[in-house]
C-alpha cells in the first residue's frame, strides 16, 4: 500500500502501543505527516497522565523525527469551507477533526484515522488501519 499519508491523533496512540496492523501500514507507506493538531491533542494528553514528563519526552522525540504540518492561512480557508458545509448538513464534527481534514485536503493527503465522522467530510481521502 503507498500513499501519503496524515495521521489521526488515535493512530499515533497506537503506533505508541505498538500496534502491528499500524506498523505494517506505515512501513509501506510512500510518506507520512503529522497534522500540529494532532501533536495538541497528544500534549494534551500527557499532561493529563501520570508519566507527565516520560510522555512529554515522546512527543518531543516524535514531533523532530516526522514532519509536522502546521496550520496557515490556507489550512484556515479551507477549514472555514469545511466547517460551514458540514454545519449546513447538520452534521458537524470535533472541531480538532476538522482542523486535521483541512490540512489533508490542502496538501492533498489521505487521512488515516479510526473515526468513522471523518466520512462527512466532502472531498477527503480517507483509510481506516
Amino acid at each position: 500500500m503507498n500513499g501519503r499519508f496524515l495521521l489521526d491523533t488515535n493512530i499515533i496512540i497506537a503506533l505508541f502501543a505498538k500496534d502491528p496492523v499500524v506498523h505494517e501500514h506505515l512501513a509501506n507507506a510512500e510518506e507520512m505527516f503529522i497534522p500540529c493538531v494532532a501533536i495538541g491533542e497528544l500534549y494534551f494528553g500527557a499532561y493529563k497522565s501520570i508519566k507527565i514528563q516520560e510522555n512529554l519526552a515522546r512527543i518531543d522525540e516524535f514531533a523532530l523525527n516526522n514532519v509536522v504540518l502546521a496550520c496557515n492561512t490556507d489550512t484556515a480557508k479551507r477549514y472555514g469551507e469545511i466547517k460551514s458545509r458540514l454545519k449546513e448538513k447538520g452534521q458537524l464534527i470535533p472541531e480538532n477533526d476538522i482542523w486535521i481534514a483541512a490540512i489533508a485536503q490542502q496538501y492533498a493527503l489521505t487521512v488515516v484515522t479510526k473515526d468513522e465522522h471523518f466520512e462527512l467530510v466532502e472531498n477527503l481521502k480517507i483509510e481506516s488501519w
